[in-house]
């Protein structure tokens, strides 16, 4: 069994300061990320945060836990089935 399985990894958590300052826990995967959007796979589904100036200050995948910076403007859950829609790229669906 992988060290980062949703078993090990406890529940889902978000919090955030003033749109700023994100602590994630639950997380098991960051598929992507950039300035302005970061994708990540948590216990509950994935995470879409998009913004300005993001950043993935901490990462500790063994404890499934992130901390982002910058200015978020939009947080998008998904359940991971629903990322399989036919004819649409997985980045299409979420950051349009």
């Amino acid at each position: 069994m992988e060290n980062n399985s949703a078993n090990n990894i406890g529940k889902h958590r978000f919090s955030m300061e003033q749109r700023r300052d994100c602590k994630i826990t639950g997380v098991v995967e960051i598929h992507s990320f950039d300035e302005n959007n970061i994708l990540m796979e948590t216990v509950d589904g994935m995470l879409a945060i998009k913004g300005n100036n993001l950043h993935v200050s901490r990462l500790n995948l063994e404890k499934g836990e992130a901390d982002v910076d910058g200015k978020v403007d939009s947080l998008t859950y998904s359940d991971k089935s629903t990322l399989a829609k036919k004819g649409e790229g997985l980045l299409t669906r979420l950051f349009s």
